[in-house]
């Protein structure tokens, strides 16, 4: 009887282990990213789990960011971040897939066939996306500069920054639009506004979705629009606010 029972625990020990890291395996594939915006909040913020991000940059022929919005991308992470073991990126052109316009689907199928990076030990990865077209969303005068669209997906819609960047009189300079808008979707990766990082007191712009009652703040719904780009003209790149700061740090972000 004692040996039968002592089989029984056995095989019950080997399904919890294999249901453990089944779960694990699942969350360090391709189809993590399927998960939604904000999800991945506290993996990103704290290092309780993940010690490193890498960033994984795409971007079709003639369409890549500055470097110097990635550097300044990677400054704006490692304010908020606790990743002991660092920050890295990494580069890839891929071929240009000569679109007017780009739904999400087509921008997660391009990822699902172009992504090398994933969840791996105590590495967690996010994706961004540099497009060679509009967003098929876009209304009237106002276009979209970037969409959070996974929960460690971005994508930027980098022939609309050019279209709206580098004229010395009436454009900022690219860099200073890329670098509002890597921030802000990235932002969202995060879980602002109220989207996976609790809020501490509410700031939430429920009209616009999940983004800051601030208008000077980062996470303002504009940002992710070229509605913001007057406002960059000689002027500063937005910040985020006292409220979205300390909502990250409850969340495990510094």
């Amino acid at each position: 009887m004692k040996c039968y029972l002592s089989q029984i625990i056995y095989y019950l020990l080997i399904v919890l282990i294999t249901l453990a890291c089944s779960k694990e395996e699942k969350e360090n594939t391709s189809s993590s990213y399927r998960s939604p915006v904000g999800s991945s909040a506290r993996n990103f913020l704290s290092s309780e789990k993940y010690k490193k991000l890498v960033v994984e940059v795409q971007y079709m022929s003639n369409y890549a960011p500055t470097q110097d919005a990635i550097d300044n991308l990677e400054s704006f992470l490692s304010q908020r971040l606790n990743k002991p073991n660092g920050i890295d990126f990494v580069w890839t052109s891929i071929s240009p897939k000569n679109k007017a316009t780009y739904s999400v689907s087509d921008i997660m199928n391009i990822e699902a066939n172009s992504r090398t990076r994933y969840f791996s030990g105590n590495e967690i990865a996010a994706y961004f996306l540099f497009l060679d077209g509009e967003y098929v969303g876009n209304t009237g005068d106002s276009k979209v500069l970037g969409i959070a669209y996974g929960s460690t997906s971005m994508a930027i819609f980098e022939e609309t920054v050019h279209q709206y960047s580098d004229d010395i009189i009436t454009e900022p300079s690219r860099e200073r639009l890329e670098t509002t808008v890597l921030n802000h979707e990235f932002g969202h990766l995060l879980g602002l506004v109220n989207i996976g990082t609790d809020m501490v007191v509410n700031h939430q712009d429920t009209q616009h979705g999940h983004h800051c009652n601030d208008k000077d703040c980062l996470m303002y719904y504009t940002v992710e629009t070229t509605d913001i780009v007057a406002s960059l003209i000689g002027g500063n790149i937005p910040e985020l606010d006292n409220n979205c700061l300390d909502d990250l740090r409850a969340n495990g972000g510094k």
